[in-house]
Formats: structure tokens, sequence, C-alpha cells
């Protein structure tokens, strides 16, 4: 049993007594009457901006201009929220915090090292080095440094990334109003595509989940009111 349902229930209800009342029989009328006709009314605006209804021009003006709502919902997200100064802002914040942006861990443990090691045990001995190291075992030779070189360079590079003058750097090769731009533009293609996913009939249910209870109290109020009036009008 709903609010409007209620409303409208006991208006009709006020309006019978009435009817058999031998006290104030025509005040109790007014009162049902202005009270049934005060929500009936306001009842009826409120289906009609979700509902198209025959003959009453303006109704059902929500799935009407279900276009003009996607837009208001599309500017809303775009001005208010993913705009290129809060996500630029957003960027150096996490920047200046040394945030997930400035993380380069992932890149480090990505490293093959074993490559590294190679490359340099290739540059050795196609040096003037070369010929001496093939005297003593070739590449062989240079095998008890490889687990010592490939710890050194880890910590050298882990090094070199957590220090502040490679972050800053870093930070100023970052241009965070291009990546904002980006982002925003990303956005606006993810926003457009879910938009362009939406029916008059999605938006009406959207619009309707949201404000439903706060209209029935709109035919609660206009029954009060109607009421009032009615007992000024029968009274009088």
């Amino acid at each position: 049993m709903n609010q409007s349902f209620l409303t409208n229930f006991i208006s009709l209800l006020i309006i019978a007594v009435g009817y058999v009342s031998p006290f104030y029989p025509e005040t109790l009328k007014a009162i049902g009457f202005f009270a049934f006709s005060g929500a009936i009314t306001n009842w009826l605006a409120i289906h009609m901006l979700f509902e198209k209804v025959p003959f009453l021009y303006g109704s059902g003006i929500i799935p009407a201009r279900f276009e003009e709502f996607k837009a208001s919902i599309k500017a809303l997200m775009m001005q208010q929220f993913f705009t290129v100064e809060n996500i630029e802002q957003f960027i150096e914040t996490e920047e200046q915090q040394g945030g997930r942006i400035l993380n380069l861990q992932p890149l480090l443990s990505a490293v093959d090292y074993d490559k590294v090691y190679e490359g340099l045990v290739s540059s050795i001995m196609a040096s003037s080095f070369g010929g001496m190291l093939l005297m003593m075992g070739g590449e062989e030779a240079l095998l008890p440094l490889k687990q010592p070189f490939t710890e050194k360079m880890q910590h050298t590079l882990s090094e070199m990334v957590e220090s502040e003058r490679f972050k800053h750097a870093l930070q100023q090769g970052l241009n965070a109003h291009k990546i904002g731009e980006d982002l925003t533009g990303k956005i606006e293609m993810v926003i457009d595509r879910r938009l362009s996913e939406l029916t008059p009939q999605l938006v009406k249910e959207m619009v309707q989940s949201i404000i439903k209870q706060h209209l029935g109290w709109l035919v609660v109020w206009g029954g009060v009111f109607g009421g009032v009036l009615g007992a000024v009008f029968g009274f009088a």
C-alpha cells in the first residue's frame, strides 16, 4: 500500500462518512472532495511525467526528452568530475606523493638480467680482453661473476629509480596536461558508449527509481492541503 493509494483511500473514506454522518455532513464531504481532488491531481501530474496520456499535451515528458537527459548526464560527468584540470591535479598529486604513477618496481622486476649479463660478456669477448680470456677458459671463466653481477645490477637500478634526482627528472618528462587530455577523451568515449545503450524506458526507470518515493509525498501533501481548504470552505 503506497502513499498515493493510502491518501486517495482516506479521502474517499471521508467522503463516504460525510454521506452517512449526522454531524457536519457537508463539511466532511467538502474535506473529502477537496482532499481527493488535491491528491488525485498531484498523482496525475506525477503519472504524466513518466507516461504518455492521450489528449494531454506535455505528458510523458521524461521518455520524450530522454536524449536531453542523456546529454545532461554526460555534461554533468564531464564538466563536474572528469575535467582535464581535475585529472591533471590528480596526476600531479600522485607524482608529488611518489604514488602509483611513479612506481617503477614492476618494470625493474620485468628486466631480463640474464640477457644483460650475456650482452656484457659478448662485449668483453669482442674487446681486446677477449683474447686474454680465451687463454683463461673463455666465457666459462666469467660464470662465477654472473650471480654477483645480477644482484649488483638489481640493487643499483633500484637505488637509481628511488633517488629524488631520478624522480624529479621523470616528473619533468611526464606531461600531466597531455595525459589529462588523453584520459578525458577516453572517459568521454566510454560515457558516450554507455549512454548510447540507454533507451527511453531505461531513462524513465532510472529517474523514477530515484524520485519515486519523494514524489509520493506530493500526493500526500496535495490531499492534506486539499482537506484543509475543504475544511475552511465547509466552515465558512
